[in-house]
């Protein structure tokens, strides 16, 4: 192994060849091409301010033709939108490049929030991204707070002539498009254009600096004691588990059995080093135990840094990277002097630590003693390419297992399982999967006659390697022997059922340890376990955690009134709490917005089921019935209810609709002579 890092490090033609090589491309494959386009890259990737000036004062386009809105509780128009500057982000969930946007995109709607607008509008690449409430988890995942539309079937893709992911799409206040900007690191050049724009059509008085009311996702969902845990390391020596709290910023720390023995980390996003209180992450990813145990390396994704975690003293200090995103390609250097590109995964081998770069679909290399770090695979362009290292191609690598002299690479955007040789000028292969960027699917078969689709996990136990198959909601097993991969657990879509038929919602990591198989089920905010011998699954319940402290997220209902209830007498037996509305004559409930309702109970005196808690439902008919149980020896409680709805006129589809939230706060007591049974609360809307 000490050959093989020197000679990779020493290699000065390797080293010009990477360099010139990486900033070529850096030039040229700055998104991910889309498949519906039959073009060259050198003439998709084109200046916006060229394209523009060709094609002259160009009307935006309707966004017509998407198949659901979300982050929003209605459609939105282009025309109701005059008077505002709007930035449309076309964008899929699984592209590293439009990840990372998203901060860009947050700081444009914190400083112009009442001057600007950003829709996403999610044009997805794989199969599974196209349904809204995949769409819906990766919003709350990638904590989005603007509306998207989920344009499946690239109707207003096609519309705006887009040939990347991530393309933006800047349109001024008279709806007209004043530029294109693909790839990433264009927020000073749209900070300036922003400004600029909201200056002079304020001048003119042609700018609408109102606020827009939206609704968004994350006020429908109610938190656990985890948030989108994305890996997971078993420790069998130790007997224990080490969770990334993705969402939560934090590492979880419980027994096999769940028992809660640590929590690292003051869940605010954040990269301060020190004890485990004061310590801060940005939504952390995969793991590394060093072989006594005792230090804990960390791929601190959104920070763009490794950490390690002296576990016997408490302490979390960073290793590497400086807190700033890798904007082009590094050479071997210093850990805390170079920039590094989403770190997805770690796997260490003796001193040596291996690292998934997603951002540059590189797999990196860090010698824990010299502290030096850089490329070991992979040349920087994305694709399926087997070759000697240096000369491979990978596509976003985010999970790592190690094997004698293999490491396996879970390769997502080519939804392919890679083996890398680490002895010296060792080659990548694809044992499973695709060579092509679009080669997914869901098929059992040898080498690259199976299909994944967006594999995010590898681990290999008792010979075999299995395989987090994310976006087909699977765990999958290839025999290296024969590069047989087939099916092993899930059905193929999303579900949270144990038992010997499980189903699983977007795993993305696994760990082995006494013949069971510990998944990071992310999108099901759990973790499961699968028992290799008899094939039967369980969700961990997890003791003594509850999610990170700190200031409640403020509760935004648009439009809020505060209604008033008396005390409503009912007597105990089969409750039901229904709500009802009146609303003004010629309007109804808006047929495409989606309504939200959520029940509160002030104490534990009443019992409703969770499913019925926060609820979101399209065109809802009224009355709502919620059934609900009172504990017996209850005389007093109360109940919190809230509902949040847009109306509209009846017969003018261009009329404008209205969005309004009610709030009762609903006395109830329990009374023996009482008849009903029933709760009741309406509201005539005016």
């Amino acid at each position: 192994m000490q050959k093989n890092y020197t000679s990779v490090k020493e290699n000065k033609r390797l080293k010009k060849y990477i360099v010139l090589f990486s900033l070529f491309l850096s030039l040229i494959f700055t998104t991910i091409i889309s498949p519906n386009i039959g073009v060259k890259a050198k003439s998709v990737i084109q200046n916006g301010d060229e394209a523009m000036k060709r094609l002259g004062r160009v009307r935006a386009p309707e966004l017509e033709g998407g198949q659901g809105w979300l982050n929003t509780d209605r459609p939105l128009k282009m025309a109701e939108l005059r008077g505002k500057i709007v930035l449309l982000d076309f964008w899929t969930y699984c592209c590293i490049n439009c990840i990372h946007i998203v901060p860009d995109l947050k700081k444009l709607e914190a400083k112009y929030n009442k001057e600007l607008v950003v829709i996403g509008v999610h044009s997805a690449k794989f199969k599974n991204e196209k349904d809204s409430d995949n769409i819906r988890q990766a919003i709350l995942r990638y904590e989005i707070e603007h509306p998207v539309v989920n344009d499946g079937e690239f109707e207003i893709w096609s519309q705006y002539a887009v040939r990347a992911w991530p393309t933006l799409c800047l349109v001024d206040p008279d709806g007209y498009v004043v530029n294109l900007y693909s790839g990433e690191g264009h927020y000073d050049e749209l900070e300036q254009e922003i400004g600029k724009i909201a200056s002079d059509f304020r001048t003119k008085g042609k700018l609408n600096e109102e606020p827009l009311q939206i609704l968004l996702e994350k006020y429908k969902v109610i938190p656990g004691v985890l948030s989108f845990p994305g890996k997971i390391l078993a420790d069998e020596k130790g007997q224990r588990l080490f969770i990334s709290d993705s969402n939560y910023n934090r590492i979880v720390i419980t027994s096999l059995t769940g028992e809660t023995i640590d929590v690292i980390g003051n869940g605010q996003i954040g990269r301060v080093d020190g004890d485990y209180k004061t310590t801060s992450f940005n939504h952390p990813q995969g793991m590394a135990l060093s072989s006594d145990g005792n230090i804990l390396y960390i791929a601190d994704t959104e920070n763009h840094l490794i950490r390690s975690i002296d576990l016997k003293n408490k302490l979390v200090a960073t290793i590497a990277g400086t807190g700033k995103q890798a904007m082009r390609f590094n050479d071997f250097g210093s850990g805390d002097k170079t920039a590094l590109s989403s770190p997805w995964d770690v796997k260490l081998l003796t001193n040596y630590l291996f690292i998934a770069m997603a951002g540059p679909h590189q797999i990196w290399v860090m010698d824990l003693k010299t502290n030096e770090i850089g490329p070991f695979a992979g040349s920087g362009l994305e694709g399926g390419v087997d070759a000697v290292r240096y000369k491979a191609a990978l596509a976003q690598p985010s999970g790592l297992a190690l094997n004698g002299r293999f490491l396996y690479v879970a390769d997502s955007e080519i939804s392919s399982i890679r083996a890398i040789d680490i002895s010296d000028q060792g080659e990548v292969s694809t044992i499973a999967g695709s060579s092509e960027l679009f080669g997914f699917g869901d098929q059992d078969g040898k080498g690259l006659q199976s299909r994944l689709q967006h594999p995010l996990g590898v681990e290999f136990a008792n010979g075999l390697l299995y395989v987090a198959d994310t976006y087909n909601h699977k765990i999958k097993v290839i025999d290296p022997t024969d590069n047989s991969c087939k099916t092993f657990l899930g059905l193929g879509k999303p579900g949270k059922e144990d038992g010997k038929s499980p189903s699983f919602f977007e795993p993305s990591g696994l760990s082995f340890a006494a013949d069971k198989l510990y998944i990071a089920d992310t999108n099901n905010h759990a973790i499961r376990i699968a028992d290799l011998k008899t094939k039967e699954v369980s969700t961990l319940k997890i003791t003594g955690l509850t999610a990170p402290s700190g200031p409640e997220p403020k509760e935004i209902l648009p439009n809020r009134e505060d209604v008033k209830v008396t005390v409503q007498k009912i007597a105990l037996g089969k409750n039901e709490l229904v709500i009802d509305l009146k609303l003004p004559t010629g309007q109804h409930l808006n047929p495409e917005s989606t309504s939200v309702y959520r029940i509160k109970p002030l104490d534990k005196n009443i019992q409703i089921e969770e499913s019925l808690r926060s609820v979101s439902v399209k065109n809802p008919k009224l009355p709502l019935r919620i059934p609900f149980k009172a504990d017996p020896s209850t005389q007093k409680t109360s109940v919190e209810v809230q509902f949040t709805f847009a109306y509209c006129p009846i017969n003018d589809a261009k009329g404008v609709c209205k969005l309004k939230s009610l709030v009762w706060n609903i006395p109830i007591e329990f009374d023996k002579a009482a008849k009903e049974q029933v709760v009741k609360v309406n509201h005539e809307v005016k």
